[in-house]
């Protein structure tokens, strides 16, 4: 099972931006590939400390982890998960101010001055998913059209910048000499330019192309939900990095069933007669058709519940209900010899109301739904 996050950054589930954002610059800095050289054990913690503050240092992620737990963000690549140093320094490179003096050795050229690899743009695109896909997780093929290398694209050094990215800019002020960095203007920040482009690239190397990526949905997604998989959006130019897939789930309307969070619905109508001397009825469920008995005497209100036969809960808590809900379905117009048989049951005591204790009123059944 996956490391809750909170407890991978060593802070409660209360704490603020502030508090989050502390912890984790702490334990970037005591496991840093530089301190701990060859040590995958650190590797592996600075890995998982920074996926959990990609999470928890951004509010609406936040807001879904603490929601749908690691099924939100892990489904195929979503999230979080499977970050590289790449993903790391890019986004997370302003995190270790001067921590160590100056820079890092290594990974994209460093910090505090050095070079950052860009991250190329993402993609989004929307995923229609019908109620069973839902309840049960799917994997969808989608062809996407993304920018890549263009075969035979190669880059050189940025001369302007000499591969750092940033220029040094040196102004005298009133308060003294003042030194300044910006992204360096030839390269964009990436810190090469582009030596040989084919034909079919555009400036940047980069060319259309389809691609088919496979997408794992996961049991319990949401209408609205995003999910995103890592490294199939645009490519960068240069060393930069591709940018994500980001996919919006779009629920389909089924035709029988109507969802609430994890639970189903489901409106079963009867006739007067079966509803007094009982019978058995085929419905609906999200994984294929089932039978139920309706016992004779029923009431209309009534409200079957079949255990497990809802949707798979997002966080790994099994299954919601579907929720059965039998109307007595009252003819509209009667002949002349059924008007007269129930003419003559109108003072029948088999026919006048009389509910008992057990039988719930509206209020109580609604209330029971909703515990």
């Amino acid at each position: 099972m996956k490391e809750d996050y909170y407890e991978i950054l060593g802070v409660n589930k209360n704490a603020s931006s502030a508090e989050i954002k502390k912890a984790y610059r702490k334990m970037a800095i005591k496991y840093h590939p530089d301190k701990n050289t060859g040590d995958s054990k650190a590797e592996d913690m600075f890995k998982k400390s920074a996926e959990a503050y990609e999470v928890l240092g951004n509010e609406q992620k936040r807001a879904k982890y603490d929601r749908f737990g690691h099924q939100a963000f892990d489904g195929g690549g979503f999230g979080g998960g499977g970050m590289n140093m790449d993903d790391i320094f890019s986004q997370f490179g302003d995190i270790f101010g001067g921590g160590f003096g100056g820079g890092f050795s290594g990974f994209g050229g460093g910090f505090g001055g050095g070079q950052r690899r860009t991250k190329g743009s993402n993609l989004r695109i929307r995923v229609s998913l019908t109620l069973e896909e839902i309840a049960n997780g799917c994997e969808k093929k989608i062809k996407v059209k993304r920018k890549v290398t263009a075969p035979g694209t190669t880059y050189k050094t940025c001369t302007t910048c000499n591969g750092t990215g940033q220029v040094t800019r040196v102004t005298n002020t009133i308060l003294g000499r003042m030194q300044t960095a910006s992204p360096c203007g030839t390269c964009s920040g990436t810190g090469q330019i582009i030596d040989n482009k084919p034909d079919g690239a555009d400036p940047q190397g980069l060319m259309m192309q389809e691609e088919t990526v496979s997408i794992k949905i996961p049991a319990g997604v949401e209408d609205g939900m995003q999910l995103k998989v890592s490294g199939k959006g645009n490519d960068a130019p240069g060393n930069g990095i591709p940018g994500d897939l980001l996919v919006a789930i779009e629920e389909k309307e089924h035709a029988t069933l109507q969802r609430e969070g994890d639970n189903l619905h489901y409106d079963l109508y009867i006739s007067y007669s079966e509803a007094v001397l009982g019978t058995s009825k085929e419905i609906d469920t999200v994984s294929g058709k089932v039978r139920i008995k309706i016992d004779e005497g029923v009431q209309s209100g009534k409200i079957l519940r079949l255990k497990g036969k809802g949707i798979s809960s997002i966080n790994g808590y099994g299954k919601g209900d579907l929720l059965v809900h039998v109307n007595v379905w009252t003819p509209r117009t009667l002949s002349r010899e059924q008007r007269e048989f129930f003419e003559s049951m109108a003072d029948d005591e088999n026919f006048r109301p009389n509910p008992e204790k057990s039988d719930k009123s509206f209020f109580e059944k609604v209330k029971d739904m909703f515990s």
